[in-house]
């Protein structure tokens, strides 16, 4: 009996010291990142870091670990440079395991690793750009090419019905804060926000997950735009509430924006949000 509650004791503190060093590489990582000029916090985090993280402690195939979150990257819509400076951020810190801060050199990062993310990072930007599809593979959530398709169709009605969009409709945006959480529990949350957003705002509008941490709403204005805003906010806190690693994600930003008068600037916009 003793025996096997040492062996028991023994494979617990393991375990706890192995989450203890992930969530230390993982918050080094993400700060020095930050240094770096990854340009917006709370969609740093990604299930893909924490494998990267995963694959650093145990000696795993790192290069292929790192083609997975450079495909993650592209997809969320991080840029070439953005997703190298990261890479750099992260080799700094393994290189220098001892120091609080460290200075992220993409010319310092090893050619095989930069070459691993950089054809993953653009084999996947060129395969969203020719797939035209308009869900998330993972979460089945419409996304911003859906999106970006609706608000073409609502600028050409309005160029041909004489109307400019920006007095009929509004985006309204829901953004969580998911910088402290790590895992899965980031894309359920933003499923939870989908789900929710569609069932409140449901008459025709357009509902999308532009990012890990963003949804929006394409909707009219029209007298109950408050009210059910508010109700979505209410709803959204209740679903997440749920889950307890979600912690302060549940309190959702939600605001009302207002789209310009022509289209090339909406469609900057957008891209805008997507990275809040």
């Amino acid at each position: 009996m003793a025996v096997r509650e040492a062996d028991s004791r023994r494979r617990r503190d393991t375990a706890e010291g192995t989450d203890r060093a992930l969530h230390e590489l993982r918050a080094r990582w993400r700060t020095a990142s930050l240094r770096a000029g990854w340009r917006f916090p709370s969609d740093w985090g990604a299930p893909e870091v924490d494998e990267v993280c995963a694959t650093v402690l145990d000696g795993g195939d790192l290069p292929a670990a790192l083609g997975d979150l450079a495909r993650a990257r592209a997809f969320a819509g991080a840029d070439l440079d953005e997703t190298l400076a990261d890479l750099a951020a992260l080799h700094a810190v393994v290189s220098a395991p001892g120091e609080a801060s460290v200075c992220p050199d993409p010319d310092e990062t090893p050619s095989a690793l930069t070459r691993a993310a950089a054809l993953a990072w653009a084999d996947a930007a060129l395969s969203r750009l020719n797939a035209g599809d308009v869900t998330d593979t993972l979460s089945g959530q419409a996304n911003a090419d859906y999106l970006r398709v609706r608000l073409g169709e609502i600028y050409a009605e309005g160029r041909r019905k004489g109307y400019c969009p920006s007095h009929r409709y509004v985006l309204l945006v829901a953004t969580l804060d998911l910088a402290a959480v790590s895992g899965w529990s980031r894309m359920m949350a933003m499923v939870l926000v989908g789900d929710v957003l569609r069932a409140v705002f449901d008459g025709g509008e357009s509902v999308a997950v532009l990012g890990p941490s963003v949804a929006v709403v394409l909707t009219e204005r029209d007298s109950r735009l408050a009210e059910r805003t508010s109700d979505a906010r209410l709803l959204i806190k209740d679903r997440l509430e749920v889950d307890p690693d979600l912690g302060a994600a549940a309190l959702p930003e939600i605001r009302v924006q207002r789209l310009p008068s022509s289209e090339t600037p909406a469609m900057a916009l957008l891209r805008d949000i997507s990275r809040a």
